[in-house]
This record gives C-alpha cells, structure tokens and sequence, in this order.
C-alpha cells in the first residue's frame, strides 16, 4: 500500500480517521497527517504517525505535503466564509494535482443537490473542481453528525419531559462521525472505488416524535415531542439560555430543512462500507445518557 495522506489530521474527524487505519492494519510510517500546528501533531507522533505542517492558504505548504501521496483524504475546511472555504479548497485540490497525488477522497455532504444553502453549494463546487483534475476521486457525501442532536444537552429535554421544535414531521439522516471515520478509513484501505460518490447516511431516518419516544424508553422519563410556530421556539430557546443567532440558526436553518426534507433522504451505503460496525439512534443515547 502507498503512502496515505490525511488533512485536518488533529480535526475530530480526520484524527478518527487515523485511528481506524491504524486498527484495520495500515502501518504508520504509511500515514501523513497534515497539521496547521506542529504542537497539535504530538500525539499522532505517539502513534508513529509522520505529521508534516502544512495550511489551506499556503498552496506551497500543501504540495510539499502532498508528495507522494497514493491517496489523499481532503477533509473540507472548516472556516464559515463560504467565498473563503472555496478559495482554500481550490487550494488543495490545485495542490494535489500539482503534486501527482494518485487518488482523492473528499469529504462532502450527503445528497448536496438537494440541499439550500451555501455549504452544499461549496461541496459541489469542490467536487467538480477535483473531476476537472482527471485523478481518481472518491466522494464521501457525509451526513449531519448525530453529536449535533444527540449530546448531554438531552438532559435537559429529560428534565423538563419535552422537546420543542418547529418540525413536526421531518425525518433526520444523521450518524456518528465515528462511523463516517470508519467508513472513510475503509474506502482509503481498499481498492475498486475509484470515481464513486457514496451518501453515508442514516439508512432509517427517524422523527422528532421517534426520538423523544427513543429518549423515553433509553431514560426512563416520559418524554414527548411538541411542535410550535418557528418564532415561539427561537424565543423559548433564548429563555434557556442559546445565544440569539445559534436559536436562529437551529429553528430558521436546521429545523426547516429537516422540514423540507433536506436531511431525511435514506441510502444503504454506510452500512455496506462498515456493516455491523454501524451505530444506531438507540445506541448513541445510552452512550451519552
């Protein structure tokens, strides 16, 4: 096997990432991890993990990173200015032409046609950016992380024997970022997925009335889902204390598209990449509970 070169190496996700190729028999001197920070990189140096410093907006950095890599796993980035984040995409991707990386595995989102806003818009940007370049790519259309729903925030939900939202009967796709982990360090390990787009997604979406029945039975306390107008929620969320533009956000941004049925589409091919290693809705609240 080549050398494997991950992005955002010290990230939640790319360092994930880096674990499972260690547990599925990658060697360690086979694996760079690209970090912003040379201290941050200590801990995959434990490892016996090469780390090399390199950053989105230092195209340079980044081809001598790259060098000699067999396959790339380009972790998007992770800045909110949707002109900026493109902008360093096309970094990368120019980067890894530049440096004759032989595949590219990136990291989109799931079903991105279907999705309003500007962060899908940047995913598809990047993809067709990396089709133009004639190397082997591999799309990761990754879901929502389930840690954005499932955290020890449900205690409180617990608490008061309700959750309140403003989708009454949208369906949610999300899984673990583990798993996507997982999931990415498979396709990196094996042959056959060259110029395939995979929707790692949630293969049961499940409601806001299924997962409060699911925080019932996992707790022990009666749990219900309510539904209110989208103003009634944004202003009961500040009451509990979310600052005003993340209640905003959640209730104007995420709560309508699961609405609209932005992040409820199924698709098998998580589960056909990790099998049983997949972690259902149930499991994840009796990790957090």
């Amino acid at each position: 096997m080549g050398q494997i070169v991950v992005t955002g190496a010290t990230g939640q996700l790319g360092g994930l990432v880096i674990r499972h190729l260690l547990s599925l028999g990658v060697e360690a001197d086979n694996i760079k991890g690209i970090v912003r920070s040379a201290d941050k990189g200590a801990a995959l140096k434990e490892l016996g993990v090469q780390t090399v410093q390199a950053d989105y907006d230092d195209p340079a950095s980044l081809v001598q990173a790259f060098a000699g890599a067999s396959k790339l796993l380009f972790v998007s980035g992770s800045t909110m200015d949707d002109i900026e984040r493109i902008r360093q995409h096309a970094n990368v991707v120019e980067a890894a032409r530049n440096a004759g990386v032989g595949h590219i595995l990136y990291t989109s989102l799931a079903f991105a046609e279907s999705i309003e806003n500007g962060l899908a818009k940047v995913h598809l940007a990047t993809e067709f950016m990396i089709r133009t370049t004639n190397i082997p790519f591999t799309f990761l259309r990754n879901a929502i992380y389930m840690e954005a729903l499932v955290n020890e925030s449900l205690q409180g939900n617990i608490a008061q024997g309700e959750l309140v939202t403003s989708a009454p009967t949208g369906l949610i796709n999300y899984v673990t970022r583990n798993n996507l982990a997982l999931a990415a360090a498979v396709v990196l390990t094996q042959e056959g997925h060259d110029n395939k787009t995979y929707e790692l997604v949630n293969p049961n979406p499940f409601s806001f009335d299924k997962f409060a029945a699911l925080l019932s039975e996992v707790s022990g306390q009666p749990v219900k889902h309510r539904t209110a107008a989208p103003e009634d929620v944004v202003k009961s969320m500040i009451e509990a204390g979310v600052p005003e533009g993340m209640a905003g956000i959640t209730v104007y941004g995420v709560y309508a598209a699961i609405e609209d049925g932005q992040f409820g589409r199924p698709s098998e091919d998580l589960v056909k990449l990790i099998g049983d290693k997949f972690t259902n809705i149930q499991t994840v609240i009796r990790q957090v509970l």
